[in-house]
C-alpha cells in the first residue's frame, strides 16, 4: 500500500480571483507561481515530488469589467460550485470538471485544494478549513496552517478557523471538502486588504505587492515541510578556501540561495 501511495502523482490545486475586487489574491498567487517555476533549490524539489495545478483567475470577465464580486452575468461564482453551468459559469464548470477527472483517476491523489481570497476587515493572512466528524482527519487538516504560521510572519493561526456555515455551502472549500476523500484537504486562504500585525495590536505593517507575493512564496515553501522533503534540498558546498597571498582581499562569504527562508525559520524557533 505504501508503494502504491508513493507511486501516485500528488496534486496541489490552487485557484484565485473568483471575486474580481480581491486583487491581493492575484499577488499571492503570483508569488506562488514565480517561486515554483524558479531555480530555487526548494522549488526544484517541489516540482520533483508534487504536481501543481493553478487557475490564477476564476473570474476573468468580472476582473475585466471592474466588478467587485460578481461575474459578467451577475453571479457570485463562489456560491455555485455544487452545480455550475457551462453557459453561466464556464470557468467554474471547467475547473470543477478537471478536479473531478483527477479525483477519479486512480493514478492521481488530489491532496490539496487552496482557494485564495482577500479580506476587507481582518488583518494578516489566515485560513478557513472544514469540520469533519472524524477527529483524526480534523486534526490532520490543522497541520498545514500551523506549518505556514511558522514560515510566514504575517500568517495568523489564531485567526484561522474551521466551520461548516450554511452560507458557505456553495464555496469551493465547502463543496470540494465534501466531495473529495479523507486524504484531501480544502482551504480558503485569506489575506488582508490592509495590514498584518507583528508583535502587538499597535504594530500594524501595511501590505505591499511584494509582501503579498512573499506570502505566496511561503505558502509554496510550506509544502516542503508538510511532505518532509527538507533533506532532499541540495545545498551548495562552500568554496574551498585558498591560501591568500599578501595584499589580496579576503574571500567573500557564501550565501545559500534559500537563506531568506532559513533565517525566517530560525526566528520562529
Amino acid at each position: 500500500d505504501l508503494y502504491f501511495y508513493f507511486s501516485l502523482s500528488k496534486v496541489v490545486f490552487i485557484t484565485a480571483r473568483v471575486h474580481p475586487g480581491e486583487t491581493p489574491s492575484s499577488f499571492v498567487c503570483q508569488g506562488i507561481i514565480d517561486f515554483l517555476v524558479s531555480q530555487h533549490p526548494i522549488a526544484k524539489v517541489l516540482r520533483d515530488h508534487l504536481v501543481f495545478k493553478i487557475a490564477p483567475m476564476l473570474n476573468p470577465d468580472g476582473v475585466y469589467l471592474g466588478n467587485y464580486r460578481c461575474s459578467l452575468m451577475g453571479f457570485d461564482l463562489n456560491r455555485h460550485w455544487a452545480n455550475p453551468s457551462p453557459w453561466a459559469h464556464p470557468t467554474l464548470h471547467g475547473v470543477k470538471q478537471l478536479i473531478i477527472e483527477m479525483y477519479n483517476n486512480p493514478k492521481i491523489n488530489l491532496e490539496f485544494y487552496i482557494d485564495i481570497h482577500a479580506h476587507s476587515t481582518m488583518m494578516n493572512g489566515f485560513m478557513y478549513g472544514n469540520i469533519f466528524e472524524d477527529e483524526e482527519r480534523f486534526q490532520r487538516q490543522a497541520v498545514f496552517p500551523k506549518l505556514l504560521c511558522q514560515n510566514a510572519e504575517d500568517f495568523s493561526y489564531s485567526s484561522t478557523s474551521f466551520n461548516r456555515d450554511a452560507v458557505k455551502a456553495g464555496t469551493g472549500r465547502r463543496f470540494l471538502g465534501g466531495l473529495l476523500n479523507d486524504t484531501s484537504y480544502c482551504y480558503t486562504l485569506e489575506v488582508s486588504f490592509y495590514s498584518y500585525i507583528l508583535g502587538g495590536p499597535n504594530s500594524a505593517v501595511p501590505y505591499t505587492e511584494e509582501a503579498y507575493m512573499k506570502l505566496g512564496r511561503n505558502v509554496a515553501r510550506t509544502f516542503l515541510d508538510y511532505y518532509r522533503l527538507n533533506s532532499s534540498v541540495e545545498r551548495p558546498l562552500a568554496p574551498t578556501p585558498k591560501t591568500r597571498r599578501a595584499g589580496t582581499r579576503a574571500p567573500v562569504s557564501w550565501e545559500t540561495p534559500h537563506s531568506e527562508f532559513a533565517s525566517a525559520r530560525r526566528k520562529q524557533q
